[in-house]
């Protein structure tokens, strides 16, 4: 019965240990540089997933063409620049800071500080409300 769940454990998990690319280039170097620059661009399809971890067959399209890219001497600059030519900036995880580019690089910085406005216009709304009239915050207020 152990045995059983032993093979059974082995041929459900036989998959995972290969990995997503089971094709590995000869050079370690050249192999490294590969999967730095797979975990730096999206799939187009999963788009939450770099090429390196996605499923997807045009994933696998796109890691093959890195692999090709990169046997044939091109650097990794060359190779995003021909994707995103291709794709579009959306291909790249980290896009570039450009004036297209602005308001998403700004985003997070620009909802912080609405916050930070938003948060202090109730405190001092609250805080002039208080000394105006102190029981009416102890007041409940009206459901209709």
């Amino acid at each position: 019965m152990m045995r059983a769940a032993w093979v059974l454990a082995s041929v459900l998990f036989a998959g995972s240990a290969l990995g997503i690319d089971a094709e590995r280039l000869d050079d370690p170097v050249l192999q490294q540089r590969y999967e730095h620059l797979t975990r730096e661009l999206r799939c187009l399809v999963c788009q939450n997933e770099t090429i390196a971890d996605s499923t997807a067959s045009l994933a696998a399209d796109l890691r093959r063409e890195v692999r090709e890219m990169m046997k044939e001497g091109k650097s990794d600059a060359e190779i995003r620049a021909f994707l995103t030519e291709r794709y579009g900036d959306f291909v790249l995880y980290l896009p570039p800071v450009s004036p297209r580019t602005w308001l998403l690089w700004a985003a997070p910085a620009l909802l912080l500080l609405g916050g930070v406005a938003v948060a202090a216009l109730v405190i001092r709304r609250r805080a002039r409300t208080a000394r105006a009239n102190p029981a009416a915050l102890e007041e409940e207020p009206e459901n209709p």
